[in-house]
């Protein structure tokens, strides 16, 4: 059941690869699709207002699990390319260790900031209630994402993509019923919608899990496999934890984004929140590039095949940059549309701020392609420190732009600050990678 990245046609193994990514990251994306229309369309712009005035908090806390899990599934990954199965074994081990103990820590830390949260993002006093309730929940369910996050890196990993994709879709079936649900019949409000996003992230973890342990060796894990030394964890640290700080840190300057959107009114909370959501289509597609780059070029990595990195990750940028032309066009021309699927009647000023934001945006897609596919080579090959400056850099670049440009151009500038931000992590990213790549063909022992 295991998949070999390291054999076969680069191009024709990653877009195989990246397909059920792909299909399984929209998926998960319909898990909040799913909340914002069912919210907007049944309570109105003040519930849609709500769940997305706290997104980027939601966010900040879902990038971190997902950075520090994919971290794990690098290093799981790179064992797999030495073919050594008790390593494999250990970091699965190492990896499920690591992830409850950050579980309990990230669930304590964000359910008791709660409040002081909702304070630092100028949450509108009249939708302040109904964004906390959301809020809490999803911060309560914590453990679920985590789970389904460790879960499916572990198999993407292990080369298998198509699984998690086959259970992410029944569980965002079960996602937008369980919506109706609560919303409707049982009265739960925007809570209601969050009950049902971490329910159904658990139902497909837990899925995934028995699958795993039915089809895959390395899951039934021995006595020993248990016995777990300091350096097994610093290993797995060493790539995860920068991996989710950098993405979590990423989050910090759409917090900035979102307290200035928050500042101008709910109209521009709503316009927002309706283009973000859409907008998330193209980011996640691209990130699904980058999980497949990730473990194509892990597996290589441990296998010492230097030059098929090198066209793997070509390869990668090509398919992205052609990717991201076709979702643009398509934004653009659909944009139109993106406003009614959330509000019922909406108001022209909800329709300006969307229009506003996707027109800015969109048109820097093939950015975000660059800085995800090279981003994700770096950390594959163990370096840590060039997509952490370059993650430094795009925080500056969105905070400044997003609290200095609002003064200037109102909410456009709020809206530039995510170019600026690609712009400015590419240009530091691009010779990171190719000074490394350089650096890795010399090396004995690679090929």
């Amino acid at each position: 059941m295991e998949k070999d990245l390291t054999k076969g046609n680069p191009f024709s193994v990653l877009l195989k690869f990246s397909i059920p990514v792909i299909g399984g990251n929209v998926f998960q994306l319909f898990y909040t699709l799913a909340d914002t229309m069912i919210v907007g369309q049944t309570m109105g712009a003040d519930a849609l207002a709500a769940v997305g005035a706290t997104s980027t908090v939601v966010c900040l806390i879902l990038y971190f699990i997902q950075g520090l899990t994919s971290g794990f599934g690098i290093k799981l990954g790179q064992f797999f390319g030495t073919k050594n199965k008790m390593q494999m074994k250990r970091s699965v081990a190492t990896s499920i260790l690591l992830s409850i103990l950050f579980t309990i820590l990230i669930t304590i830390i964000s359910c008791s900031l709660a409040h002081p949260i909702m304070g630092w993002i100028h949450t509108p006093n009249d939708i302040y209630q109904m964004a906390y309730d959301y809020m809490f929940v999803i911060m309560l369910g914590t453990g679920a994402t985590v789970y389904y996050n460790l879960i499916s890196n572990i198999l993407r990993a292990l080369g298998d993509s198509k699984t998690p994709l086959y259970f992410l879709i029944l569980s965002s079936i079960l996602n937008i019923i369980l919506d109706y649900i609560f919303i409707v019949p049982f009265g739960w409000g925007v809570a209601g919608a969050a009950y049902a996003t971490v329910l159904s992230q658990l139902v497909s973890a837990i899925l995934c899990t028995l699958f795993a342990l039915k089809k895959f060796d390395i899951m039934h894990l021995q006595s020993q496999d248990w016995k777990i030394t300091k350096e097994d964890i610093f290993s797995h640290l060493r790539i995860g934890f920068p991996m989710g700080f950098q993405m979590s840190v990423m989050c910090i300057g759409l917090l900035a984004m979102q307290s200035a959107v928050n500042s101008i009114g709910t109209n521009a909370i709503a316009g927002y929140t309706a283009a973000t959501k859409i907008d998330q289509i193209s980011v996640l597609i691209n990130n699904a590039f980058g999980i497949a780059i990730s473990n194509y070029v892990a597996q290589n990595y441990g296998a010492g095949l230097v030059a098929r990195i090198k066209k793997g990750v070509l390869d990668c940028f090509i398919m992205t940059t052609i990717a991201n032309i076709l979702i643009a066009g398509l934004m653009l021309l659909l944009q139109p549309w993106v406003v009614p699927l959330f509000v019922e009647n909406p108001n022209p000023e909800i329709f300006m701020y969307a229009k506003d934001y996707l027109f800015v945006v969109v048109p820097f897609y093939i950015l975000l392609g660059i800085l995800i596919t090279y981003r994700s080579a770096v950390q594959s090959i163990g370096i840590t420190w060039g997509p952490f400056i370059a993650c430094m850099i795009e925080l500056v670049m969105r905070v400044s732009c997003a609290l200095g440009l609002v003064y200037l151009w109102g909410y456009k500038g709020v809206c530039f600050a995510t170019p600026m931000a690609w712009l400015g992590a590419v240009v530091f990213l691009l010779p990171v990678y190719f000074k490394n790549i350089r650096s890795l063909s010399t090396t004995v022992n690679l090929k």
